[in-house]
């Protein structure tokens, strides 16, 4: 049985734990791993940093799953394994991206956030976080990385879980740079996709090369211009950005564009309805911290459609902790 006590002191100090796998993901301990194990010398050599420094932080690594311990020396586990630069499904540059101290100035004035429901980040950044990226050009381009390595993982999981075989055009909103819809028009041949983003982000896009005669670019703002026509309309991880209001917005402005019948693939993550624990309810307060953003339980994303127009018909577990709530015009 477990002691409180132990509980509140484990707890209270647990964010050393995220430090150290920022900091070993920063510095690049896993690439210097490899395939077998090495001793914490070894290690320090390679990685420029203080052998016992190192050992101890693995050990506290380790006991979360994150490396391993074999006979004196460190190993991969499979955790540690998606820290390597060169692994298919690399986290590390979102771990990296985490652990920027943008990220951490707004928890300490997360106290405000409690009492007033508002983001602290003005706070801690002056003109915000997406101000901060906007000035910090390695910062924006490591945020880029994280996003789209995370997204790679839960694109493969939306094209595989979903039938869009049937749809005609296919309009992905707020879609960045297109590598969700270029996934999606990819498994359905037929299809024609228009990326509706930001001017910057779709020029960004276009002179990648990603637009086509099968995807063509709509720049403008969902909150001041008119949303293209499609059958299909995409929104991942959009939604959690903005507070209800806001949210609510981007809702009516998409049923606005769309003809009844027409689908929302509205793809989120969900916040699980029960007391475990659940890094959804973490990204949730981390939401909160950073944008006034949050995540929601699939009851509140029902009643957010409703609202707005949109009767949901079926959740799609898509893995990661990502869901295809799909649904219809009415």
């Amino acid at each position: 049985m477990n002691n409180p006590a132990d509980d509140l002191l484990r707890i209270s100090m647990s964010h050393g734990v995220p430090r150290c796998l920022h900091s070993v993901a920063e510095i690049g301990v896993a690439d210097a791993l490899g395939d077998s194990p090495r001793s914490a010398d070894e290690l320090a050599h390679d990685t420029g940093t203080h052998a016992e420094a190192l050992a101890r932080t693995l050990r506290v690594l380790s006991a979360e799953g994150i490396f391993e311990a074999r006979d004196g020396k460190w190993a991969h586990s499979p955790t540690s394994l998606l820290l390597r630069s060169d692994h298919p499904q690399s986290m590390r540059s979102f771990v990296r991206m985490i652990g920027l101290s943008v990220y951490w100035r707004g928890f300490e004035f997360f106290e405000d956030a409690l009492r007033t429901g508002r983001s602290p980040q003005e706070k801690a950044v002056p003109g915000g976080y997406w101000k901060y990226l906007s000035e910090n050009p390695a910062a924006s381009r490591l945020f880029d990385e994280a996003m789209m390595g995370k997204a790679f993982g839960q694109i493969a999981g939306v094209v595989k879980s979903y039938d869009f075989s049937g749809c005609k055009v296919v309009a992905d909103i707020g879609g960045g740079r297109g590598h969700l819809l270029s996934a999606v028009l990819q498994a359905a041949p037929l299809a024609r996709g228009i990326l509706f983003d930001q001017p910057h982000v779709t020029s960004v896009a276009q002179a990648a090369g990603m637009e086509s005669e099968r995807l063509r670019m709509h720049p403008g703002n969902f909150f001041t211009d008119a949303l293209p026509s499609a059958d299909c309309y995409l929104i991942m991880q959009v939604i959690h950005d903005w507070n209800d209001q806001q949210a609510a917005q981007i809702l009516a402005a998409i049923r606005k564009a769309a003809a009844a019948g027409s689908r929302l693939l509205l793809i989120e993550c969900i916040v699980p309805e029960d007391s475990k624990p659940s890094w959804t309810k973490m990204l949730d307060i981390t939401m909160l911290t950073l944008l006034e953003g949050k995540e929601r339980t699939q009851k509140e994303y029902s009643d957010m459609l409703r609202t707005a127009g949109f009767r949901m018909d079926r959740v799609i577990d898509v893995g990661l902790s990502t869901f295809i709530m799909e649904s219809v015009a009415v």
